[in-house]
């Protein structure tokens, strides 16, 4: 199974994400991660590369390599547009596996504020989009995804609860 997240900056999907991705000893693809990585190597033959749909290209190849292993795979980003969406799904069909997608949101405002504010990254080099990076992000209305989760009245452990129960009910 290929669990999608999706999520503006902020609102605690990599949180859930990874609590998921350890509960059901997952895959976990991290799209700032693979981004990141992607500069980085880009820097070595001269000039940091700036990445557009690279990271989510090479998270669907990854994806699509451990689904047809039989592996649950849980991809983490913004995927803030329809044609990663379809990618995404794509993927898991290809690889005869089922797809679950999962919003995560935050209500408050100011809670969503407060936390792209004050959070931190453990991957080296990267860097956090500021609350007016997040407003002005391009995010497109999901048009298929089967549960939207708010982190402005959740926990991470309830979303990860109520997204277990879902995917055992698929």
């Amino acid at each position: 199974m290929l669990i999608i997240f999706g999520g503006l900056p902020g609102v605690g999907k990599s949180t859930i994400a990874k609590k998921l991705a350890a509960t059901l000893k997952a895959v976990y693809l991290r799209i700032d991660t693979i981004e990141q990585a992607i500069k980085d190597a880009s820097k070595i033959g001269g000039q940091q590369i700036e990445v557009t749909a690279e990271g989510y290209i090479a998270a669907c190849a990854i994806a699509k390599d451990n689904l047809e292993l039989g592996l649950t795979v849980i991809t983490d980003s913004v995927n803030p547009v329809e044609i990663t969406r379809t990618q995404y799904r794509k993927t898991a069909t290809d690889s005869n596996s089922r797809f679950f997608e999962v919003e995560i949101i935050c209500s408050d405002r100011n809670k969503h504020k407060e936390r792209v504010e004050m959070r931190s990254t453990s991957i080296p080099d990267f860097k956090l989009p500021s609350w007016q990076d997040v407003l002005s992000k391009e995010y497109e209305t999901w048009q298929t995804k089967q549960l939207s989760i708010d982190t402005a009245h959740t926990t991470p452990q309830e979303a990860v609860n109520i997204i277990m129960s879902k995917i055992k009910l698929e």
